[in-house]
């Protein structure tokens, strides 16, 4: 599957859906995701076709003819294109002065949850070890 790069991420919240949508479903024609996606945002059938051409021409979605309409499928997996996200929303908060950032998230990791800093820090040794052995 090809890895999504800053260029093949969903734009927004609403390719992002359909790609939830097709993670979570698997395979489905257009009208499918329109009802799973389209129909509880209120959108025009031809507003989730104009997503779903998008994401198929940023290569996220496959897609195949069946009758008059389109079979999709989601062309990453999930957890790749989720790091590739998270990834892009770190360099754009952490900016060029990460510390002050890094930081505030601590802080909020640790409001959500305190047990989640003890996992950040087991992460953090892990990588840390994997690197002294490369």
């Amino acid at each position: 599957m090809p890895r999504p790069g800053a260029s093949a991420l969903p734009g927004g919240k609403l390719e992002y859906a359909v790609l939830v949508a097709l993670w979570e479903a698997g395979p489905l024609l257009a009208p499918a995701i329109h009802e799973r996606v389209g129909v509880p945002l209120d959108l025009a059938y031809t507003t989730t076709t104009k997503v779903l051409d998008r994401l198929h021409a940023k290569s996220l979605v496959r897609r195949q003819p069946s009758g008059k309409t389109f079979r999709y499928t989601a062309a990453t997996e999930r957890p790749t294109t989720e790091r590739a996200r998270l990834r892009k929303l770190l360099d754009h908060a952490l900016g060029s002065e990460p510390r002050p950032a890094i930081a505030t998230l601590v802080d909020a990791v640790t409001s959500i949850d305190p047990a989640l800093l003890d996992e950040l820090a087991r992460v953090v040794a892990a990588r840390q070890r994997s690197r002294r052995e490369s």
